[in-house]
């Protein structure tokens, strides 16, 4: 028989037989993927009954070459791999998950798809929350109630972040663990003796560290040197660290090579010493103690957490910070020097009155060296240990079943992926072809601006939600759309051409209105939302000189098309009085062509049903909530609702209005031949519809709609083709058309894209006034 426990001792760690980390991981390079590392080795060392192992988040589909710890991964912008993640962690019977939190590295608008895992996994959750904002977004905000909900208890690392979850987001005490950022427990010493291997031996060492970029103020300090160098002329600045990697892949060395500048123009560049790299643990603490004093220059106050200043403070070192919130909470009463932001005198001064007196700095070093004990990652361990018991016993008293969410209704079957294949295969370096021959480009039919812009959308749409091919690809096909409808316009006149033979002559010397509209909504998807600089000013750039013609169209579609494309555009440029007007105008346009046309019987904008009919509605819809403007929300909605109801057969299938003679006002309604815009065009509106009430009755439309592509339908057989993600161009009375043209196959991606951005558990769209009688 064992003998009791003392009175306070830990509980045996066999009550947790099994804890899972979810968060960065190396050889990924920033700070969360160290924090998880080491969080999961520390609890590992203080818990040795117990099994860790770690998922971890991949920012490219390219998998790190991650050590055994490492148990399951996934892909940070599919919204799919959360839930096999959270099917993961519940079959592997996982006793507690430990989430670290940041926005940024979860997919979906502001983190949300992390809440599809947390939402499913039936194990208590422990957030360890590496930011904690105080003026949050409305997404943000919505994200961070939905975190809290689904959390057992929310992690901060400071009590200033413990004030905001209480102030900001009204939670408890008792939701809430400060637990201070784990530091390695290395002696006090002084630092000479580790000098020698850097080569700065007699010299006074100025240290910051960590991933590089402009957020940090390492110019704040370059610009303060001359100062200290005229008092101390043997001080040297040591910058140790890689620039961040998001920034690298869009600027490259941009900011590096600005502060090496700098530091030439201000006549200190032998005093300046930058370490390229992201170092190891062991390699850091070398770095660490040869510091004389760390500078943290950071420029932005609303960062609660820095792991780089925990390091260096538990270490006994002098610290000259900006009073960000994590520095004035662990420099408070006199336990390192707090400098204003941007204020390159008051860094020189600090630092000087540091280095003219020694036993000062040897003070506030120990203090420094004495609180970092309760730093160090064994204690950090066992308080989370602490924490994850007490979540665990909780969750015993309201255990979540392991199956309550796997019906079909609860959890439907997933989406095909995104396979561009076929739409690879109808390009070339013009562009993208408008038809083809069974699967073979049709060159004889040549290029359209129409299947172009749909292109062009579509790259912009999936590298938003992160859908495949890899990134560097599918800017490579954009590039080549963008460069068509640069092409098309002609800017004389203000107007897109649409049609080009394969010779690249163009057929017209004008397009269509529609054309042009579906053009303007192209570029203005381009300038709100690529990621791409060039894309984004080029986009901007075609779309503010097609634009003003749009005000002389007399195409209620046109007008349609180009108010979706002003609502792309403002995604990014919000200010502009011209567009407001154009956007009331257009819309006024609309809803009077609803006013001349609209019956009890026939509540439509035209006297004919034909093509890509709830464009109407999903625009009037964006005008809506744009304004707000009551009448147009209503328009939107009822006449979405009329629409719905006439596409939908017998069977309770989406049944498009033909394209083989239309449906023309008091008479016979074609069957077929049925398109994929039109089914498009339904996911679209329903989804818009969604948004501006948040009635799920909407979503189920619209997947009622995509389900048209996948078989669904009057014939019952699929028109997509899974093996190469082609599309066919219709439904025939008794068969599917065998061609698989451009407009069909972008039909079927785009509405593939946007099924995938309505799963997203939070929308960048905020609901609107609901109007509740008019939607079910």
């Amino acid at each position: 028989m064992n003998p009791p426990l003392p009175l306070n001792s830990p509980e045996p760690s066999c009550n947790l037989p099994k804890i899972a980390f979810l968060g960065n991981h190396p050889p990924r390079l920033c700070g969360i993927a160290t924090f998880t590392h080491d969080l999961c080795q520390a609890v590992t060392l203080a818990a040795p009954q117990t099994e860790c192992y770690v998922g971890a988040v991949n920012d490219h589909e390219k998998a790190y070459d991650y050590p055994p710890q490492v148990r399951f991964q996934l892909l940070e912008k599919d919204l799919d791999s959360y839930r096999r993640a959270a099917d993961f962690l519940n079959f592997n019977q996982a006793d507690v998950l430990c989430v670290q939190h940041e926005f940024g590295i979860y997919g979906g608008p502001g983190g949300s798809h992390l809440l599809a895992l947390l939402r499913e996994v039936r194990m208590p959750v422990v957030t360890t929350l590496h930011t904690v904002l105080s003026d949050p977004t409305p997404v943000q905000r919505q994200v961070m109630e939905e975190l809290a909900a689904y959390s057992d208890r929310l992690v901060v690392m400071a009590e200033k972040g413990a004030e905001i979850l209480r102030e900001t987001y009204g939670l408890q005490d008792a939701k809430i663990a400060v637990i201070p950022h784990g530091i390695p427990d290395v002696p006090f010493a002084e630092s000479g003796p580790a000098k020698a291997q850097f080569g700065v031996e007699g010299r006074q060492v100025l240290f910051t560290f960590g991933l590089i970029g402009p957020g940090k103020g390492i110019e704040q300090v370059i610009e303060a040197l001359p100062e200290i160098i005229r008092d101390h002329p043997e001080a040297v600045y040591l910058v140790l660290g890689a620039t961040h990697p998001n920034l690298l892949a869009t600027e490259g060395e941009r900011y590096r090579l600005k502060l090496k500048r700098l530091a030439e123009d201000r006549g200190v560049s032998a005093h300046v010493i930058f370490h390229n790299r992201f170092v190891s643990a062991p390699d850091l603490k070398e770095f660490i103690a040869a510091t004389d004093i760390y500078v943290t220059p950071y420029l932005n106050e609303e960062q609660v957490t820095s792991g780089t200043l925990a390091y260096v403070f538990g270490a006994g070192k002098a610290v000259v910070s900006t009073p960000y919130w994590h520095a004035r909470e662990l420099l408070d009463q006199g336990r390192g020097e707090l400098v204003p932001f941007r204020d390159p005198g008051a860094i020189a001064k600090a630092v000087c009155g540091l280095l003219d007196d020694p036993a000062r700095m040897q003070k506030i070093r120990r203090q420094a060296h004495a609180i970092g004990r309760e730093m160090i990652w064994s204690a950090v361990a066992d308080r989370y240990l602490k924490t994850f018991r007490e979540v665990r016993a909780q969750r015993k008293e309201n255990p979540r079943a392991a199956f309550a969410n796997w019906t079909l209704n609860q959890r439907p079957e997933g989406l095909p992926p995104h396979l561009l294949d076929h739409i690879v295969r109808m390009s070339d370096g013009t562009g993208i072809f408008q038809h083809a021959i069974f699967n073979v480009p049709n060159f004889h039919e040549g290029y359209c601006t129409d299947d172009n812009a749909r292109a062009f959308i579509l790259c912009n749409l999936l590298d938003e939600i992160g859908a495949s091919p890899p990134s560097n690809s599918l800017n490579k096909l954009a590039t080549g759309y963008l460069g068509f409808l640069a092409a098309a316009l002609d800017y004389d006149r203000g107007r897109f051409r649409n049609f080009m033979s394969h010779g690249r002559c163009w057929l017209e010397k004008v397009g269509s209105e529609d054309s042009h509209g579906r053009a303007l909504w192209a570029v203005g998807s381009g300038a709100g939302r690529s990621r791409d600089a060039g894309h984004t000013q080029l986009s901007a750039q075609l779309f503010e000189r097609a634009i003003p013609i749009v005000e002389t169209f007399s195409s209620p579609r046109a007008w349609a098309f180009a108010l979706l494309g002003l609502h792309e555009y403002r995604r990014r440029f919000t200010e502009s009085a011209d567009l407001d007007k154009l956007r009331t105008l257009l819309g006024k346009r609309l809803i009077k062509s609803w006013h001349t046309y609209a019956t009890k019987e026939w509540p439509w904008f035209e006297e004919s049903g034909t093509y890509e009919n709830a464009r109407f509605c999903q625009a009037l819809l964006l005008v809506g909530q744009s304004g707000p403007d009551q009448e147009a929300l209503r328009i939107g909605l009822e006449s979405l609702q009329w629409l719905v109801t006439l596409q939908t057969g017998p069977s309770g299938c989406f049944r498009p209005i033909g394209s083989n003679g239309f449906y023309p006002k008091g008479g016979p309604r074609a069957d077929f031949d049925q398109q994929p815009v039109e089914a498009q065009a339904m996911v679209s509106a329903c989804i818009e519809a969604h948004h501006a009430t948040g009635k799920a009755y909407w979503l189920k439309e619209a997947k009622r709609a995509f389900e048209w592509f996948l078989g669904r339908n009057d014939l019952g057989l699929p028109l997509y083709e899974f093996t190469s993600g082609g599309c066919s161009d219709g439904l025939h009375a008794g068969r599917v058309s065998q061609n698989q043209g451009a407009e069909s196959t972008l039909a079927f991606h785009l509405a593939l894209a946007e099924m995938r951005t309505a799963e997203q558990p939070v929308s960048e769209t905020r609901p609107l006034s609901p109007l509740d009688q008019l939607s079910p």
